[in-house]
């Protein structure tokens, strides 16, 4: 079984002072490739960072609410994560067990931060593993700009050595086409 990752979409980590690259495409391509999935019966998770107590990412906070332009449906699972790592201390791994969940299609935001390390951590429990190559994304580091981190996390990912599962780095389209 498959299911779809969605990391961080966020109205927090999308503001003025934090631009991210293509916004808008990634955001199309999360919901193409959602719709697919939920037209074959497989489940979308949408990973929201809760950051209660800490006052940011406050739990039903605006900045906590996923993208307006973001299309969430009912029947979607919703999973607080507390850091980086979408498995730590959430209910990701036991949900993914009851739902006999073996492959990961992994999107989001940030691709340096949340999405590479959901990928590690994910490696280390042998699930086999898709990154949809144009559907994450971050925003500008002091010395790379944003589109040159993008490319280098999808050489990383396309290059690792994986532990049990695989690593794989495909297109929306790609994706789609092979389901």
């Amino acid at each position: 079984m498959k299911a779809l990752l969605v990391i961080d979409m966020q109205k927090g980590s999308f503001t003025s002072k934090t631009p991210r690259y293509d916004t808008n495409g990634i955001i199309q391509r999360i919901n193409k490739i959602a719709a697919v999935f939920r037209a074959k019966n497989l489940p979308v998770i949408y990973i929201q960072h809760d950051g209660t107590g800490t006052g940011e990412f406050e739990k039903e906070s605006i900045e906590w609410e996923n993208l307006n332009d973001l299309m969430v449906k009912q029947n979607d699972i919703l999973i607080d994560k507390y850091a980086n790592d979408v498995f730590y201390k959430s209910k990701l791994q036991s949900k993914l067990n009851k739902l006999q969940v073996s492959e990961l299609i992994i999107t989001g935001c940030a691709t340096d931060f949340c999405v590479e390390s959901t990928v590690q951590s994910a490696l280390t429990k042998d699930y086999n593993i898709t990154v949809v190559k144009d559907g994450h994304t971050t925003g500008e580091r002091p010395s790379l700009k944003a589109k040159e981190v993008i490319d280098h996390y999808n050489w990383v990912w396309k290059n690792m050595i994986p532990t049990k599962g695989k690593v794989e780095v495909k297109t929306t389209d790609e994706i789609i086409n092979k389901l």
